[in-house]
């Protein structure tokens, strides 16, 4: 006996030892799939958010209004929200990695294209375009993920996401200010190009996913049309009820009864569909149920209030692109430093429900404190504010996905992950709608209520007053920056009364939210990639109690495995632990 104790310490210690050479060698394998990963992601976002500060300049100069504005981001993330699913589903039926090259060249190709535009009209048309390319990159970088890495450690890799969404995020706004207040805004459409290029060719080099069993596609076209047909009615309705027509109206019955129609029809062709577009079964599921509600008023939080905080800036307190850009970093530096500090809380210690129900609370204080917002507002408030906003959204967001992928089957990972990310782009686009409707009637109505202000303000101008009051009458969208001191100071007022208003939309819905994550069952993490759970499937891992059936399995760095020989001789109850989380796998 005491002889062979330096034994097994000796094959103890090696064991360890060839564990973590080979957590290290696929911890390098994980990083360099993930590298022309990230570089896509990063041109998605860089094309996005290159934009979002100069959307009140662009649509002013091609003589847009408040209608075009909304409908310039909505555009994108209808389709966007539209083709998601459809990205998901194709995920599970075709090669991933050639599916988010073809995602990445629709996109970048249509905002180039975009930068062309000479109306509203038009730049709208591409901007649809974009968000099909939109759709496919946020879906098929979920569903990727969930391929090389599992549930568990992907707060691990939290860090390099965070950094990417850094720069882009941050960079990306500053960078559209300076090109718009120095150049010219078209070229913001141009700049993410190169970095298109460089991700296609970075992608096809680095990111080597596992075969896929080949199977016979089909696509649930119909579904496709009746789900675009019922979103698209709907938002139309939104925004032009109470300026185009009355909310009581013929036109609102065959807009709103259209969409139900279609609605309805949606579900009875996709519960009779061999292959839906979004398989209503997953929703006996309870999380997938629960972090879908959830999802949805999130997406209207995330997007609504991100897209009017720009024009706040500009158009309540007169700042310029540039100016925009740096003062709505607090919400972008909350939305980081909150998905990457609780990622990497969620990978050490296993646990996610109680970050979650946090985030969810500071999505509604956010809601809330931005909806109090005036023009004269102390930046310092205004900035803690968006802060909460962006740190409620960075422990939501991603969290909900990642959930979703934990529960759902191997097979159905594609459409599970876009469904949560279709429902948060629908909620988005829905969010963007109402409240820039609720901002465009209520800018209205105070330009209605101080017109004799605004007229005595611009008879003190002189002959510039004629040219300011043709432009105010005109609908378009003012550059505020530009106003004289006067009659400026009116405008901000309005409109940051009327932003304040819309933001007020968002706060319901975020209790709507905090409620569904509450009654998320608190379900542990995985350690296990899908591949690997395919493969636990295959081998029928749910009877195995012995160490010798972990040889079906290839080790990653997300499963920790032992030598066979030394895990049968000092610790067969190791494969317990393996066999109960495939047989959850496979329940």
């Amino acid at each position: 006996m005491a002889t062979s104790t330096p034994a097994t310490g000796s094959v103890a210690t090696a064991a360890a030892g060839s564990t973590n050479s080979e957590e290290k060698r696929q911890h390098r394998k994980v990083l360099q799939a993930l590298t022309g990963l990230l570089l896509g992601m990063f041109v998605s976002m860089l094309a996005s958010t290159v934009v979002s500060t100069s959307l009140p300049v662009i649509v002013h100069d091609l003589g847009g209004d408040q209608a075009a504005f909304t409908w310039v981001v909505t555009a994108t993330l209808l389709t966007t929200a539209i083709s998601t699913p459809v990205w998901g589903k194709l995920a599970d039926l075709f090669n991933r990695k050639l599916l988010i090259q073809i995602a990445i060249v629709i996109f970048v190709l249509a905002t180039a294209a975009a930068g062309f535009s000479q109306d509203p009209g038009t730049l709208i048309a591409f901007r649809a375009v974009q968000g099909i390319g939109a759709g496919g990159l946020a879906a098929l970088s979920q569903v990727i993920m969930a391929d090389i890495i599992s549930p568990r450690e992907r707060g691990r890799y939290m860090g390099l996401f965070g950094a990417v969404m850094a720069v882009a995020t941050v960079g990306g706004p500053l960078l559209g200010g300076l090109i718009t207040d120095t150049i010219d805004w078209r070229w913001n459409f141009f700049i993410a190009l190169p970095f298109a290029v460089a991700a296609l060719i970075m992608m096809q080099r680095t990111l080597h996913l596992p075969a896929r069993p080949k199977v016979k596609a089909r696509i649930d076209y119909f579904g496709i049309v009746l789900l675009s047909t019922a979103v698209s009615l709907l938002l139309i309705w939104v925004t032009n009820a109470g300026k185009d027509y009355d909310w009581w109206s013929t036109e609102t019955i065959l807009m709103v009864g259209g969409a139900l129609l279609a609605a309805v029809v949606f579900v009875i062709v996709e519960l009779r569909s061999k292959e839906p577009l979004i398989p209503l079964t997953m929703f006996r599921n309870r999380t997938f149920t629960l972090a879908v509600i959830a999802s949805i008023s999130i997406g209207i939080a995330m997007f609504g209030t991100s897209v009017f905080l720009s024009q706040y800036m500009q158009l309540a307190r007169g700042a310029t692109p540039t100016e925009a850009g740096l003062m709505t970093i607090p919400m972008i530096a909350g939305l980081l430093l909150a998905s990457i500090v609780i990622g990497g809380l969620v990978t050490k210690h296993g646990h996610w429900k109680p970050y979650l129900i946090v985030g969810g609370v500071l999505l509604i204080a956010g809601s809330f404190l931005l909806s109090t917002i005036e023009y004269d507002t102390n930046f310092v408030l205004v900035s803690l504010y968006m802060f909460l906003l962006g740190a409620g959204v960075g422990m939501t967001m991603q969290n909900l996905v990642l959930i979703v992928q934990n529960t759902a089957k191997p097979s159905e990972i594609g459409v599970a992950s876009s469904g949560v990310t279709f429902f948060r782009s629908l909620g988005g686009t829905i969010g963007v709608s109402v409240m820039g409707a609720a901002l465009a009637t209520s800018a209205t109505d105070l330009f209605a209520q101080r017109k004799e202000e605004i007229g005595a303000a611009i008879m003190t101008l002189g002959e510039k007053g004629a040219a300011i009051a043709a432009q105010l009458q005109s609908g378009t969208i003012p550059q505020v920056s530009a106003l004289p001191e006067g009659i400026r100071v009116i405008v901000e007022d309005i409109y940051a009364q009327a932003i304040a208003h819309s933001f007020l939309i968002a706060v319901p819905l975020a209790v709507v939210s905090l409620i569904a994550i509450i009654f998320l069952p608190n379900k542990p993490l995985t350690r296990m990639t899908t591949s690997e759970r395919v493969q636990a499937s295959e081998a029928d891992l749910a009877t195995v109690s012995v160490a010798e059936g972990m040889d079906a399995l290839t080790a990653t760095a997300t499963v920790k495995t032992q030598d066979a020989e030394s895990s049968a001789s000092a610790a067969p109850e190791q494969s317990r632990p393996a066999a109960d989380e495939a047989r959850s796998t496979r329940r």
